[in-house]
This record gives C-alpha cells, sequence and structure tokens, in this order.
C-alpha cells in the first residue's frame, strides 16, 4: 500500500482537470445522522454552479451558526456522494491539525464566489 503522504507525481495537464473553486456558505446545520460527527453545508458559487451541498466533518473547530457568510474552498467536479440520507454534491476542503480535526481551507481575503484555484 502506499504511502498516503508521499505525493504521486502528476502533470499539470492533470492538476487542472480538479476544478477547486471558492465559494460562500449560506446555510449550514448539524447532522447527527453522520457516522462521524458532521455539518451539512450550503454554498453558494455564483453563476454558472450555483449553490451545492456539502457534508463536512468539521465540527470541532466550527459551529452552525458561525460559518454562515464564511467563505470556502471545494471541489465542485467530483461526482456527488451519498453520506447517509444526505447527498454530498462538493468536497469541501480543509487540511488536519496535529491531532487530526479539519481546519477548513479559505482565501485570507474576501474575494469573489466562483472564483477557481489555479
Amino acid at each position: 500500500m502506499a504511502d498516503r503522504d508521499a505525493p504521486a507525481e502528476i502533470d499539470f495537464s492533470t492538476f487542472l482537470q480538479v476544478d477547486i473553486r471558492v465559494g460562500r456558505i449560506v446555510a449550514a446545520e448539524p447532522f447527527p445522522e453522520a457516522r462521524k460527527p458532521a455539518i451539512k453545508l450550503r454554498i453558494d458559487f455564483g453563476d454558472p454552479i450555483g449553490e451545492k451541498k456539502s457534508s463536512a466533518q468539521i465540527t470541532k473547530y466550527y459551529a452552525p451558526e458561525q460559518l454562515v457568510g464564511r467563505q470556502v474552498m471545494a471541489v465542485v467536479n467530483f461526482p456527488p456522494r451519498q453520506i447517509g440520507p444526505f447527498m454530498s454534491e462538493v468536497l469541501t476542503l480543509g487540511v488536519p491539525d496535529p491531532e487530526g480535526e479539519v481546519v477548513l481551507l479559505a482565501p485570507d481575503i474576501d474575494v469573489p464566489v466562483g472564483g477557481r484555484l489555479f
């Protein structure tokens, strides 16, 4: 099995196939049905993507009421994924802290929603 932390080499054209965009959280609520503690998010990516849903395991550092209005980064071109009774349409991005808890990735300055990472 490959080391999960060792990066596999890819070429730039492969990287460009992953569509990572900035969105603004417009709604957030607890997701008690999830196997691991999570929050259901509704994120606005502007035109032409619109609003998408995501489930994020971010409960250590974030409460639903703190998230509305916040910008986040997400992969918007993965196929939807069923998580319990919830269909997650985008992958909200984060990195682990020293204990493995997720910290959200976001621009440090407010930017227009829908902006693509490049």
